[in-house]
């Protein structure tokens, strides 16, 4: 199965799109995931780069909203447009909407900011399908007090997760391609919040999943899951 991540490049990162493709190849990555907060980086040429660096370009806008109520009209809006729908999470309120929104694929960085995660959320995320993303970048770019805080924060969302096996997705969050990590640095951090390589891997192959769902429920012979038009011929 693919390994995908999901990144922030220029004007959200310091990365143009085409570098981070480059540096993704590097690292044995499949593709990559644009999620920036508006979908400023849409002209970029998704299949000049894919066949030049071999790796897979996916849309995506990551939402960042200051309420429930503008979170949602801005899902209303880029849910058709984009293959990949995030929502910058961090509060209890946008956290609570986005596990409850079947629209929203990912909820990001739940921990972040005044956020929590809790046993209701995580059941709302799994009867919704909503990926809860395990953000790493304050393990790998913090150190003293704020790189435990997120350690302790990650073990609490780990173990909520897997109680309840709601559905992840795992990433380094970079906004820059130096900040890229292949997957055998993610899974090293992974243990550290109690991950084995392999759910590590799983995090990261759920991007995947997630493109290739939406791609096809984006196509026009999509009607419903298991259900696409077709011409059939009748029987003599």
């Amino acid at each position: 199965m693919p390994v995908y991540e999901g990144v922030h490049a220029h004007p959200d990162g310091d990365s143009t799109v085409a570098r981070f493709a480059a540096t993704a190849a590097e690292y044995g990555l499949d593709g990559v995931v644009v999620r920036n907060h508006s979908d400023a980086t849409a002209d970029y040429d998704r299949a000049r780069i894919a066949e030049e660096y071999g790796v897979d370009m996916v849309d995506a806008i990551e939402i960042r909203a200051d309420n429930p109520d503008v979170a949602s009209g801005h899902v209303g809006n880029y849910r058709p447009k984009q293959t990949i729908l995030a929502l910058h999470g961090g509060t209890n309120a946008l956290n609570r909407f986005a596990v409850e929104s079947d629209r929203v694929d990912v909820l990001a960085h739940p921990m972040r900011e005044r956020g929590d995660f809790n046993h209701v959320l995580a059941k709302a995320a799994v009867e919704h399908g909503v990926r809860v993303e395990f953000d790493l970048a304050r393990v790998l770019r913090n150190d003293g007090g704020p790189r435990v805080q997120a350690l302790q924060d990650l073990r609490k969302l780990r173990e909520l997760v897997e109680k309840y096996d709601a559905p992840y997705v795992v990433s380094a969050n970079p906004r820059s391609h130096l900040q890229l990590r292949a997957p055998r640095e993610l899974a090293a951090v992974g243990e550290a919040i109690g991950f084995s390589t392999d759910q590590i891997r799983q995090g990261l192959e759920e991007w995947a999943v997630l493109a290739e769902r939406n791609r096809e429920r984006m196509s026009d012979e999509f009607i419903a899951p298991g259900v696409k038009r077709g011409r059939y011929e009748e029987e003599p």
